[in-house]
C-alpha cells in the first residue's frame, strides 16, 4: 500500500496522464428560492453583505460580473440619470479554512471504481443541462494505477457565494441564492467568478429545487467553443 500526500492544486498522476494536465471542471451545489418579477427594465445597485468589502476592488470585481448577468436578463443597474434603484442586490462569499481528507481506493486498474474525492461522491438535488453547462460529480482521483489498496491525503476547501435581492421601495426579499462549491483552490479570484456562473446559470431557477451545476473549464486557446 502506498500513501502520497495531494495538496491544494496537486493531482494524482494517473490523472495527469489521463487528462494531459487540463484543468477540471467547476461543480457547485445551487438552491435558490424566488419571487421575480418579469424583468422590464428594473434598476438596480449591488451591495457587499459585510460593509468592510464595500467599495473594495475586490468586491467590485465581482459586483461586475453580478451585474452583467443581471443585465442579461433584462434588469439595468441605476445611474444617477435614472433615480432610485428598483432592486437591492446584496451579495456575500468566501472559502473556508480547509479540511484534510484521507481517502483508500481500491486498485482496479485505470478507469477501476473510485473512492470519496475532493468533489465528493455526488452533491445534491436534480442534475442542470442547459447553456453550454454540462452536470456531473466527477471525482479527479477515481482513476488508480494497477495494484493493491492506495492511500491518498489532500485538502479540500468549501466556497459559498450568496445573493439576496430585496425590492427597494419596501425590502421585500424577492431571490435568495446561495451556491457552494469544493475544491483544493481557495483562491477567491478563482472560485467567486465560478460561483457567479453556477449562480446565474438559468436564473432565477424554480423556487425551492437544488441542483448540480457544472462550468466546464476555460477553453484553450484556438480550441472551438461549443455553445
Amino acid at each position: 500500500m502506498r500513501i502520497r500526500n495531494i495538496l491544494f492544486l496537486a493531482a494524482a498522476p494517473a490523472v495527469l496522464m489521463l487528462s494531459g494536465c487540463q484543468p477540471q471542471p467547476f461543480r457547485a451545489d445551487v438552491t435558490r428560492f424566488q419571487q421575480m418579477p418579469a424583468p422590464q427594465g428594473q434598476s438596480f445597485i449591488i451591495q457587499a453583505a459585510d460593509p468592510q468589502l464595500q467599495g473594495g476592488i475586490e468586491f467590485q470585481q465581482y459586483a461586475n460580473l453580478i451585474a452583467a448577468r443581471l443585465t442579461e436578463q433584462g434588469y439595468q443597474p441605476a445611474t444617477a440619470a435614472s433615480g432610485n434603484a428598483t432592486l437591492v442586490v446584496s451579495v456575500d462569499y468566501g472559502v473556508d479554512n480547509g479540511h484534510e481528507k484521507v481517502v483508500t481506493t481500491p486498485g482496479f486498474g485505470y478507469g477501476g471504481y473510485g473512492g470519496y474525492g475532493p468533489w465528493g461522491y455526488g452533491g445534491f438535488g436534480r442534475p442542470f443541462y442547459g447553456r453550454g453547462w454540462y452536470s456531473g460529480w466527477a471525482d479527479p482521483f477515481w482513476y488508480q494505477p494497477f495494484g493493491g489498496p492506495e492511500v491518498n491525503s489532500y485538502t479540500f476547501y468549501v466556497s459559498h457565494l450568496e445573493v439576496k435581492i430585496r425590492s427597494a421601495s419596501d425590502g421585500h426579499v424577492l431571490f435568495e441564492g446561495r451556491a457552494q462549491a469544493r475544491s483544493t483552490d481557495n483562491a477567491l479570484q478563482h472560485l467567486v467568478p465560478n460561483l457567479v456562473e453556477a449562480m446565474f446559470t438559468s436564473f432565477p431557477g424554480r423556487s425551492g429545487e437544488a441542483v448540480l451545476i457544472t462550468v466546464p473549464p476555460p477553453a484553450k486557446a484556438g480550441a472551438p467553443i461549443n455553445h
